[in-house]
This record gives structure tokens, C-alpha cells and sequence, in this order.
């Protein structure tokens, strides 16, 4: 599915016809890299968070969430590292002034070396880049740029400035009087929220190592190059578990959190070919291990989670700034220490992005008498948007008293849609392009022995059930 720019674009128009994604501000031709999930894309979106919170709170006893501030004091920056290290390597057209992050110049030459089927010059030029970016060396970073010939694409040329680095994090004042304010931040990562609260946590849960702690909620990176969709965004929602291990057994956890992290994404129903690790070649100085879990997305395989070993460095340097023992007293081994962490971060959009992409399809239903097709997505239906669509075959008969006596019995349990507006095979295919997995046809037979037709979005088949299985059958789906 390697840079399938079509089946991209595709994907795109579906979520805003379809009333998934739209521009942010689109009346006022839109804010760049910013969007707003529409009433189906807020609904699968909390569908994600919903079944991740439940996978990493209320299937594992030892972890717990929270849900911490998006201001935080700005000294938490300087601790974290963000304030004098959270930066890209950027570069600067100067014909065009137009601004490119080096890593996605670079990156878009090796993905013209592999559509050109020349695997070999890819791997070469993803292996020097990933060496230089590991260095960071900026002047061979330039040096590589003009190697490979790579132009701008507003102006065609290669008038290159040089390599610098640029913070990403966005700031703002605190106080009524500007003149009074001080500066704060907007988080660039939800963790830091987490490390501050370990021991607010630890000590008000009485939670014994090893044990984690989850939160979910947004965050904002000043990218100069935002780019493919949600993909990488100025303003975006973070799923991220820090889970604190005894030092010396940092190393098991790491394993054992990469091996089920995995298995939840597998558990979405995408197969395994389309997931890799990818080790990290750079890893923060800190840092024992890293690795990403990519998805093959429509433009390549690109990090939807990351996990990493981080040591003890992160409560280590809350406990320099804040002067606050940031220790846990391990009665097992009889010693204070300040435990290892190991991160797992998955980013909600992308998350999204990556359901959405392996979800939509456009297929052919032509035979030989007619010309149709269909475009559906095939969503898993425990995270599909509407779980049910009720549908009276007309308006009149007493069909549609039954329809809402139907939807009413079972929209209390999950989320249902009711229409009876245009002829019943138009409406199948709004909602095979809405994701619902199960629809249900209200006939006159229904009036007799009260039953009714349910459709099957992914196979189009249909039989009869009687009204009061549906909740069953729904159920055993999405459960």
C-alpha cells in the first residue's frame, strides 16, 4: 500500500463528506494543520480512547489513570529537557522561503528511490541520514541535502540555507497584565504530567511497584512542516502509560510491554503484515531502549506507538528541580530507590488515522446484468461510530412505531441510528460508508410475527431474526 497517494486522497474526502473529519475554521478557509472531528469522527475517536483506557486501566490491576493539567509550572520544561532541547533540524529555501524539516526532505527522496523500484540506493540514503541525524550533525545533514541534488518544491531550486534547530513548543502568558505574566507553555507530551503526580499517585492509590499510570489528553508541537492530514498536527491527543519498574528488571518490562502492545493492535483486527518495529538509531542519552510500531499507511510505513526504556532520568531531574524526593521504598528488597520507567505512547490520530485507512474500501459489485459498487468502511464493530442503524422499509403502516420501539429498547446499551428517508438500498450504502456493522429492515412481515431483516455490512447478508435477538447478536460483536 507504499505511497498509494490516490487511495490517500480518497480516505481524505471520505472523512469530510462523511462527517468524520473537517478543516478547522473552514469558513474562514481554514487554520493550517489543524483540524475538527465531526459528529462520526468524535464518536470513532472516542470509541479508540475508550477501548484503550479500558485495555490499560481496567484489565491491568496494577494501573490506574489521571488526567493532569495542560498548563504546568514552566520549570517542568527545563527539567524534562524540552526548554533547551526540544527541536528539529529544519532548512530554509531561500529562493521560495519556504521552511522544510530535513529529516521529511530527506525522506521524500528515499521514497522516490523505492517507487523507482532502487531499493538499494533507499536503504543507503535512509542509513546515512539516520547516522548524521544521530550525530547531530547538521553540517553533513546540508552536505547530504546538496549530494542528492534536492530542489525545493515551490521554486525548483536548490538555494539551501544553512541547517538549524528550531523549538517546537508553543508559548504563552500566564496573568491578567501581559506586562505582569510569566511565561508558560503549552505540554508538548502528556508525560511530564504523569511523573510530576508518581508520588501523589503512589501514595494516595498505595500502589506498589511495578505499576503504571495512564492518561490521555492533548498536546501542542509548533511543527514548521505539518503534513499528511492528522497525521502529524500542531494540536493532538496523546494515549500514554509510564509504567515505574525496580531498577535491573527494566529490561523484562521493556519486552514484555513491546510484546503487548503489539498484541492490542493486532486485537484491532489489522493483520500482522502490517505492523513492523522499528528500532530507534538515536537514542536519547537517557534512554536503555526505543522503538516504534509502524503501520503500512497509504503514503508508507510511518510510527503510530512508541516504547521506550527511560531509566530513571525523568523523576531524577524532577527531583533536582523541585528539590522533592521523588523515592519509592521497596519493602520486598527493604530499600529506597527511584524506579525505571517504561513508556508506551501511541498517538490518538494517528491511531485514528491508521483504523481509517485500513477500514476503507471501494469495491466493485458489478454482474453481469448491473453496474454497481459500493464504498464501505470496515471497521471492527466495537469501534464503529454506530453500532445499529434501524431502518423502516416506509413511512406509513405502522413500520416506523415499531422502528422506534426497536431503536428505543436498545439505545440504551449502544449506539444507534434511525432513517427512513430515500429508498432502503441507498440508505444500506450510507451506512456501509458510515462503518455501521448491522442494519435492521422493519417490513410487514414484522407487523406479523415480529421479526425483522438485519444485513451484515461486511458480507451484504441478510436473514431473519426475531426483534428481540438483536441486542444479543450486537452484543457478541462488539463486546
Amino acid at each position: 500500500m507504499a505511497n498509494d497517494n490516490k487511495r490517500f486522497q480518497a480516505i481524505i474526502s471520505h472523512c469530510k463528506e462523511y462527517g468524520f473529519i473537517f478543516p478547522s475554521s473552514e469558513i474562514y478557509d481554514g487554520l493550517s494543520a489543524v483540524y475538527d472531528y465531526g459528529q462520526w469522527g468524535s464518536e470513532l475517536k472516542k470509541n479508540i480512547k475508550d477501548y484503550w483506557w479500558k485495555s490499560m486501566t481496567q484489565l491491568h490491576e496494577n494501573i490506574v489513570g489521571i488526567d493532569a493539567a495542560i498548563f504546568m509550572h514552566p520549570t517542568t520544561w527545563k527539567a524534562s529537557g524540552h526548554v533547551d532541547g526540544f527541536s528539529d533540524p529544519m532548512i530554509d529555501n531561500k529562493d521560495s522561503k519556504k521552511r522544510y524539516r530535513v529529516d521529511h526532505l530527506i525522506e521524500a527522496r528515499i521514497a522516490e528511490l523505492e517507487n523507482a523500484n532502487n531499493m538499494g540506493e533507499a536503504a543507503e540514503l535512509q542509513e546515512k541520514m539516520d547516522a548524521l541525524l544521530a550525530a547531530d550533525d547538521l553540517v553533513g545533514l546540508k552536505q547530504l541535502i546538496e549530494d542528492e541534488d534536492i530542489t525545493c518544491g515551490v521554486s525548483g531550486t536548490s538555494n539551501w540555507t544553512d541547517v538549524r534547530q528550531f523549538n517546537l513548543m508553543f508559548s504563552t502568558q500566564l496573568g491578567s497584565v501581559t506586562g505582569e505574566a510569566n511565561e508558560i507553555y503549552l505540554r508538548p507530551e502528556t508525560a511530564q504530567g504523569i511523573f510530576v503526580n508518581f508520588l501523589n499517585v503512589q501514595k494516595t492509590g498505595r500502589m506498589k511497584i511495578p505499576f503504571g499510570i495512564a492518561q490521555i489528553g492533548k498536546a501542542f508541537r509548533n511543527e514548521i512542516v505539518a503534513r499528511q492530514f492528522i497525521f502529524r498536527m500542531r494540536e493532538f491527543e496523546q494515549m500514554e502509560m509510564q509504567f515505574f519498574v525496580r531498577p535491573g528488571t527494566e529490561d523484562q518490562w521493556y519486552e514484555q510491554w513491546k510484546n503487548e502492545r503489539m498484541q492490542w493492535h493486532l486485537s484491532l483486527g489489522i493483520p500482522g503484515s502490517k505492523y513492523r518495529f522499528h528500532d530507534h538509531v538515536k537514542l536519547a542519552f537517557y534512554a536503555k531502549a526505543a522503538c516504534d510500531i509502524e503501520y503500512d499507511f497509504p503514503f508508507g510505513f510511518k510510527e503510530v506507538e512508541g516504547i521506550h526504556s527511560r531509566t530513571n532520568h525523568d523523576l531524577s531531574r524532577h527531583q533536582e528541580y523541585s528539590k522533592k524526593k521523588m523515592q519509592y521504598f521497596d519493602p520486598e528488597i527493604n530499600q529506597n530507590y527511584i524506579p525505571y520507567v517504561i513508556e508506551t505512547s501511541i498517538g490518538l490520530d494517528r491511531t485514528f488515522l491508521m483504523v481509517m485507512s485500513e477500514a476503507y474500501w471501494e469495491e466493485d459489485l458489478s454482474t453481469a446484468d448491473k453496474q454497481d459498487s459500493r464504498v464501505v468502511l470496515k471497521l471492527p464493530p466495537k469501534l464503529a461510530p454506530i453500532k445499529l442503524a434501524v431502518l423502516p422499509l416506509t413511512k406509513k403502516d405502522g413500520l416506523p412505531e415499531i422502528a422506534r420501539q426497536i431503536m428505543d429498547a436498545n439505545k440504551p446499551h449502544f449506539r444507534c441510528f434511525y432513517e427512513e428517508k430515500d429508498a432502503i438500498g441507498k440508505r444500506y450504502r450510507r451506512m456501509d460508508a458510515l462503518g455501521t456493522p448491522f442494519c435492521v429492515t422493519v417490513d410487514h412481515q414484522t407487523k406479523e410475527d415480529n421479526t425483522v431483516t438485519i444485513r451484515y455490512r461486511d458480507s451484504m447478508q441478510q436473514e431473519r431474526v426475531p426483534i428481540h435477538s438483536l441486542k444479543g447478536i450486537v452484543d457478541k460483536q462488539i463486546s
